[in-house]
């Protein structure tokens, strides 16, 4: 073991998206235009609800936590893959690999525990409204969020507490534009076949539970709104609606890619391309076009910004 860490390597090769010229420039105007956007949309909900009284309630903290979390997982890898466009040569450190999956693991286990804390603020807000202030206090609602990612951190710890002891000194050529646990561990110079299917399914199972205790609390919170009036009934339901949305977008391709690893590499691109860049993005458009409330204090903001630039803009006059 020591003579194999003696000579383990220091690179990895990225592969990347495609080697064709004509696609690196498409997914380089594509990706750098959908990564500001990403950026900008999660940044505006996030100062929307932290600049405006009317949003400081347990449901808008939680969202403006989770576009936090969408600006971290749309930045561990995107800017360098962008980047890599224009490169001959993609590789990375293996530091700057292990990192990666530290930071892809930490990011995506915190958003799991984070989603499940948003859908049991619902079932809070829909099935228990008379207690719902007294349950969801601001003390329970930073628990959640600081619970979220203290399991982000000991779930990333896990997956790392086994990969930095494994011998990389073979071929160092990953098939990805970012360094994810199922494609490293098979550059190892031993066998771990059946454990790396055991702590990469791990991931997968973790995901699976999640995502079915959520699908079963969103059923328990639908059934109960078909009691509650015919207004009310109808914001739930948007807002129960965008929020599943968010869920199924994102525990898809987690499920797909740690419940099965080792299967399809060109599919775990495609789905891995989807959870870290397309659903950090489509997460604001979904809150703000689906919630009113947000929709409109993100328009008072805008409007206000730019009455506030008009006055500040100097007028000139003809003498």
């Amino acid at each position: 073991m020591e003579e194999f860490n003696n000579s383990r390597a220091s690179e990895f090769v990225l592969l990347g998206l495609t080697d064709s010229p004509e696609l690196q420039i498409f997914f380089f105007v594509t990706f750098s235009i959908f990564y500001v956007m990403t950026m900008l949309g999660n940044c505006l909900i996030l100062l929307t609800v932290l600049f405006t009284p009317q949003l400081h309630s347990p449901m808008y903290f939680l969202l403006s936590n989770l576009s936090l979390i969408d600006m971290c997982l749309s930045s561990f890898a995107t800017p360098k893959m962008i980047m890599d466009f224009f490169a001959k040569r993609k590789t990375i450190s293996f530091e700057g690999c292990i990192s990666q999956i530290f930071f892809l693991h930490l990011f995506t286990g915190t958003e799991i525990v984070l989603l499940i804390s948003m859908s049991f603020d619902r079932y809070i807000a829909i099935c228990k409204p008379l207690h719902y202030s007294i349950i969801m206090s601001q003390r329970v609602c930073t628990g959640l969020v600081v619970t979220s990612w203290t399991v982000g951190f000991l779930h990333t710890m896990s997956q790392l507490a086994f990969t930095l002891y494994l011998p990389f000194c073979g071929p160092n050529v990953i098939d990805s534009f970012f360094c994810d646990l199922p494609l490293v561990i098979q550059l190892a110079c031993i066998d771990i076949y059946v454990l790396g299917i055991f702590m990469i399914s791990t991931s997968g199972v973790i995901a699976l539970i999640s995502f079915l205790l959520l699908l079963t609390s969103y059923i328990i919170v639908l059934v109960t709104i078909k009691g509650h009036s015919s207004k009310g009934s109808s914001k739930a339901l948007s807002t129960c609606t965008a929020h599943f949305i968010v869920v199924l977008m994102f525990f898809g391709p987690c499920i797909f890619i740690y419940v099965w690893p080792f299967t399809n590499f060109l599919m775990d691109k495609i789905l891995s391309v989807f959870y870290t860049i397309f659903t950090p993005l489509l997460n604001p458009l979904i809150y703000t076009l689906r919630n009113q409330e947000v929709k409109t204090a993100v328009k008072k903001r805008l409007s206000n910004r730019y009455l506030s630039l008009g006055k500040t803009t100097p007028k000139y006059s003809m003498q």
